[in-house]
């Protein structure tokens, strides 16, 4: 259920569009207030054609079909293709002393083995983050390991006939170990008597704060103004500790790629990535081809989710591709989804405030120690967000300081998950500001709304971490006090009644949650179109449509712009031979930044347009709009439609053109969306055992480009929250061996088990997105895991202060108040 996301629109525009109604700061040059927007950006709800509609998702009938082409269905065109496996270790710390692969040589059917010796294997190391160069990173990975730290580390691979002898191959490789003791509590890693993971001198690209020899990848300090000094006479100082555990993504679709030469004797990639363009340069690094000679090409994607936002299985794929002198496919299983691929960071996060007797903040302090496993993708980066995601919610605070450590373990590898380090920081920020509130005797919604961040404010919190002020940001657009209200009333957080059952005790708790748009200053996208004859256009980006809907979004914002219906724009994405450049789909950067590049295109295109149609009717372009598939004369009220554009463009007797426009968009900013997050509980404060009654979240996304799919976002986002939040997590064996490798294992919540969701668009207008819009993919990770805690902590008294949060928790606390 959603409600109207167009409600009190009007006056939200009237209010921005009037300039004496802007804040008046002092903001300096670097963060101005007034942003100096085009004015075809701005649009009215009654003027929006193909904006803020709810136009049907672009591939949603080739999916329920089963027409839509998933990287895996590409097999039927390659009569020859291998199919891969790959020999994994059963250990999770220690030396590879010895592998036999006689056994498996001698199988019929046996196309390639190949082991850290072979020739085609690439000796170099390299990282498998999808991130922008030079990745922020620590090189620390080889294709094919000889010292493998952790249960799954690729040891050895085989290119066969099918799957089944690929496996059968696989399991014939006999590898001896040399085992080492490992460590398996992040919490003891940098502790001196704790082996070491890596030997310094084997990584690359080291990165600030590294110490290999106590574990440590990296390590980070910021602060604003003199946190022990303002903590040392506060009136109020509450200090609580948190911990997040490992989350799987879950992908619908396991990684697979089918690597192959092509007839121009090119390396061609067919790949579920979020990354093409990453991967392509990585994989030209690693295996030292010129980028020319590579091409990544993406298809559907069942889901990323982050996972994809990685190079794992791409340079295993196309060694064996070389190596058996075929097309080569390796579809992950879902085993090695869990232990051998990719998961969200664990974490444990001190929390630390000052505050004044009336609730004002006067210090916030965050130290955060994160696992990244046993490699250190994303590792600093991921870290970094945990404290520049949720504590800018609360800006105007004199005295900050935010620190980590991120620290190696012989358990898998912990990366890019969604949300990206902010589901771990808000469940600490946010449970820990409803203690202080309940410590003061405040409620906790009037504790947030004096304190929270407002159109207007300076977010230097947000680049407490950088070199230099540049990277404060001016918050633009801010919808929270409207999203705190509307989803007051929608929970009923005023009049909670509670069960006739005297063990029974209801309770609703509230997160407020954050993002961003992007990564300030390190984002690009691009993006090309062209008119055909008939007027209809074809567009070229290099977004990556993960399932999310980009491809109906972008096909939205370049309709608005030239006036045709959406279904008029056919859209080409990632394929590095074909799309213009882009950094991919991560960072809920899509909308925003190729969001930007196809609206700017678009308007190259436009003008064009308008100066054919300008000369066909004989008039100034400064006198013609578009709309309904025409060009109008303002005036005279003469037009011509873009089909005749076409034709005459292309075919006319004096003059011809293809119509085409073209553009790239990057910018340092980055506009956070925000939200509120309720959850309705209900406990029995005998067994501890919870029933979540309802979940309601939010949202200000800015203008929303298809509200229905802003609705599926915040809804799968609040799915992804929720199974943090309750599920089961992973579990290991004391030699660190996975206990947890299937769905039955994890235990994520399945369809019968949601509670209710409803969901609330709240719009404003973000004057640097295009036309208004925000992001929105990440932010509803952020809310259920808080706002569940405080939910509890409003019926019983007690506080979980773990993830997941259980009966079992929940029952403990409550014995201990007795």
């Amino acid at each position: 259920m959603s409600e109207n996301p167009n409600k009190n629109s009007e006056s939200i525009t009237a209010q921005v569009e009037s300039e004496s109604g802007l804040p008046d700061i002092g903001t300096g040059d670097e963060n101005p207030m007034e942003w100096n927007e085009p004015a075809n950006n701005r649009k009215k709800p009654e003027d929006r054609e193909s904006i803020n509609r709810p136009v049907e998702k672009y591939d949603a009938r080739k999916i329920v079909t089963g027409e839509a082409k998933y990287t895996g269905d590409f097999r039927r065109q390659f009569p020859d293709l291998a199919e891969a496996a790959v020999v994994r270790s059963d250990i999770a710390h220690g030396q590879v002393t010895n592998i036999d692969t006689s056994a498996a040589e001698e199988m019929e059917g046996v196309y390639a083995i190949l082991t850290p010796d072979s020739d085609v294997v690439p000796d170099s190391v390299y990282t498998s983050a999808g991130q922008g160069y030079p990745e922020p990173t620590p090189w620390d990975l080889r294709v094919l390991r000889e010292k493998v730290r952790m249960v799954g580390d690729p040891i050895a691979a085989v290119a066969a006939t099918d799957s089944q002898t690929a496996d059968r191959a696989a399991r014939k490789i006999d590898v001896e170990y040399e085992e080492l003791d490992p460590i398996l509590d992040y919490r003891v890693a940098m502790d001196p008597e704790s082996p070491q993971i890596h030997d310094s001198d084997e990584i690359e690209n080291k990165q600030p704060g590294a110490n290999y020899e106590n574990n440590r990848q990296s390590s980070f300090e910021g602060e604003i103004g003199d946190v022990t000094e303002a903590t040392d006479s506060s009136e109020h100082v509450l200090e609580t500790e948190w911990e997040t555990p490992y989350q799987s993504h879950c992908v619908p679709e396991p990684h697979t790629t089918i690597a192959r030469r092509d007839e121009d004797n090119r390396y061609h990639l067919i790949t579920s990535t979020q990354v093409p363009y990453h991967t392509r340069r990585q994989l030209s690094h690693l295996f030292d081809i010129p980028i020319r000679d590579i091409r990544v090409e993406k298809p559907r994607i069942g889901a990323g989710f982050g996972s994809k936002q990685a190079m794992v299985i791409e340079p295993i794929t196309l060694a064996l591709s070389i190596a058996a002198d075929r097309p080569v496919i390796y579809e992950t299983t879902r085993k090695e989804q869990f232990y051998a691929i990719r998961s969200r960071h664990p974490m444990q996060i001190r929390m630390k405030t000052a505050v004044s007797d009336e609730g004002a903040l006067e210090a916030m302090e965050m130290d955060v120690l994160s696992n990244t496993g046993a490699y250190g993708p994303h590792g600093m980066t991921v870290a970094g967000n945990v404290g520049t995601k949720p504590l800018p919610l609360y800006p105007n605070v004199d005295n900050v300081r935010f620190a980590g450590d991120i620290v190696h373990t012989n358990l898998p590898i912990a990366a890019a998950q969604r949300g990206y380090g902010a589901p771990q920081g808000h469940f600490a920020v946010e449970s820990h500001m409803d203690e202080v509130a309940r410590d003061l005797g405040m409620d906790p919604i009037e504790f947030r709304q004096q304190n929270h961040v407002r159109e207007g404010d300076l977010d230097e919190i947000a680049a407490i971490l950088a070199d230099d002020e540049k990277h404060a940001r001016r918050i633009r657009s801010c919808g929270l006090d409207e999203c705190i209200q509307r989803g007051r009333e929608a929970v009923g957080y005023d009049d909670v009644d509670q069960p006739d059952d005297p063990n029974q005790n209801r309770g609703i708790g509230v997160a407020l949650v954050g993002q961003g748009s992007g990564v300030a200053g390190a984002e690009l996208g691009a993006a090309h179109i062209k008119m055909n004859e008939d007027g209809t256009f074809i567009l070229q980006v290099g977004g990556v449509d993960t399932g999310t809907g980009t491809d109906t979004m972008v096909s939205q914002i370049a309709s608005e712009v030239l006036g045709c219906a959406p279904g008029d724009i056919v859209v080409h994405s990632s394929d590095t031979d074909i799309s213009p450049f882009d950094y991919g789909a991560y960072a809920s950067s899509t909308t925003y930044i190729t969001g930007q590049s196809v609206k700017k295109a678009a308007e190259n295109a436009k003008e064009r347009v308008l100066t054919w149609a300008a000369g066909m009717l004989e008039t100034s372009p400064d006198r013609l709009s578009v709309g309904g598939g025409d060009v109008t004369d303002e005036q005279s009220g003469d037009h011509v439609s873009l089909e005749e554009i076409g034709y005459e463009s292309m075919y006319g007797e004096d003059e011809r053109e293809h119509i085409m426009g073209e553009a790239s968009h990057s910018t340092d900013e980055s506009p956070p969306p925000f939200g509120a997050q309720f959850v309705d509980v209900t406990v029995n404060d005998q067994t501890g055992e919870f029933d979540i009654n309802q979940l309601v979240f939010a949202a200000d996304l800015g203008v929303a480009i298809n509200p229905p799919l802003a609705e599926g976002q915040i809804e799968g986002g609040q799915s992804m929250s929720l199974e943090l939040a309750t599920g089961a997590g992973y579990e290991f064996t004391d030699t660190g061996v996975p206990k947890t490798i299937s769905y039955k294992q994890y235990g994520m919540p399945r369809s019968t088990d949601h509670p209710p969701m409803e969901t609330i668009l709240v719009e404003t207008h973000e004057p640097t997105g295009p036309f208004g819009a925000k992001s929105i993919a990440e932010l509803p990770t952020n809310g259920v895991p808080p706002a569940l805690s405080n939910a509890i902590r409003d019926a019983v008294g007690i506080r979980i202060s773990t993830l997941p949060i259980t009966a079992e928790k929940i029952s403990a606390a409550l014995n201990q108040l007795d």
